[in-house]
């Protein structure tokens, strides 16, 4: 059974309405039932919501992993920093002008690896994952031994 509704729109409202159903070429009560089911469906939003609370399950779990790497990484320089500053001696002036040009050599060195390195696409966390493992396999296996 069907009721009959009479209710007022807005003109700007009703000319859109006008408009979806003629380039839908559907009634304009079909457009309305529909929207109005839509509106008050109570699962509607719940689903929305599902929607979104996975979204940001995901989002927070790919945050925590770049966390990660970002103090893996600052972690991996600092060790570096410390190592280099303690096993590099000073040289002396006379020295500098050849260092420089050996250090712009040695960076241009560095860099092409790094772009080859990027371009495999094999990561610091990949290689630290592979060093660790077998290291923890190791030490599980020589544990469980009577």
């Amino acid at each position: 059974m069907r009721t009959k509704h009479t209710f007022r729109l807005p003109s700007d409202l009703a000319l859109k309405l006008t408009d979806y159903a003629f380039r839908k070429r559907v009634p304009q009560a079909l457009i309305v039932e529909t929207a109005l089911a839509s509106f008050l469906s109570p699962d509607g939003s719940e689903r929305l919501e599902g929607a979104l609370g996975r979204r940001l399950d995901r989002l927070i779990r790919q945050v925590e992993r770049l966390e990660r790497h970002v103090t893996i990484s600052n972690e991996a320089l600092a060790l570096f920093v410390r190592f280099w500053l303690t096993a590099t001696p000073p040289l002396p002036d006379s020295a500098q002008p050849a260092v420089q040009a050996k250090g712009r050599e040695r960076y241009e060195g560095y860099v092409e690896a790094l772009g080859r390195r990027l371009a495999k696409g094999r990561t610091l966390t990949d290689e630290i994952s592979q060093d660790i493992a077998p290291a923890d396999e190791a030490a599980d296996e020589g544990s469980h031994r009577p």
